[in-house]
């Protein structure tokens, strides 16, 4: 019988798609969508990120080899970092509401949303993903999880591009206005 540390993480991530995938159900029509190439730029990265966080049986040994030692203070430092961007992703989701899709689109009548977390950062279930993620490598501890993160993070750094431009075209000036006031992930930073 597995132990409640190694059950854990996986049932929180589970939890999170649970909600992801019942949230989904619930958006509005979309009006335009990403063409595949572009879709391609950032999912296909955005998998293979995935594969190294979860996955060690097909990569070189080396990155299984700990970046961190494993202590009880690393691994509940991961789960807490993975709780509160859980949490912060799942806020940002159910702020936006319809207006959300996993492929980069405009919806039928899209508005702009400032409010919420989107007062802080132009992507925060982005923001609270990376955080998620990278809590999940700092309790995982090995390098092929950190590099999992950092794939991630570069496939939703693509993602972004091409929301902004989506988004640009279709409020130019009130997007723009938002670009030169709210960061892109990080409050205050980036």
């Amino acid at each position: 019988m597995p132990d409640f540390k190694s059950t854990l993480i996986p049932t929180l991530w589970l939890a999170w798609i649970a909600y992801w995938a019942i949230s989904a159900m619930r958006t509005h029509t979309v009006r335009r969508r990403e063409s595949t190439g572009l879709h391609l730029s950032h999912t296909l990265p955005l998998l293979l990120g995935i594969a190294l966080l979860v996955s060690p049986r097909w990569l070189p040994d080396w990155l299984s080899e700990r970046a961190l030692p494993p202590t009880a203070l690393t691994y509940w430092l991961g789960v807490a970092l993975l709780v509160a961007g859980a949490a912060l992703s799942i806020w940002a989701r159910h702020h936006i509401a319809g207006w959300w899709s996993s492929a980069v689109t405009l919806k039928r009548d899209h508005e702009l949303v400032r409010t919420g977390p989107y007062r802080w950062v132009r992507h925060p279930i982005y923001s609270g993903l990376l955080l998620a993620l990278l809590g999940t490598a700092v309790a995982a501890g090995e390098w092929r999880s950190f590099l999992g993160v950092l794939v991630i993070a570069a496939a939703l750094r693509r993602k972004i591009a091409i929301e902004e431009r989506f988004l640009t075209d279709a409020f130019p000036e009130e997007y723009a206005r938002y670009r030169a006031e709210v960061a892109a992930l990080v409050p205050f930073l980036y």
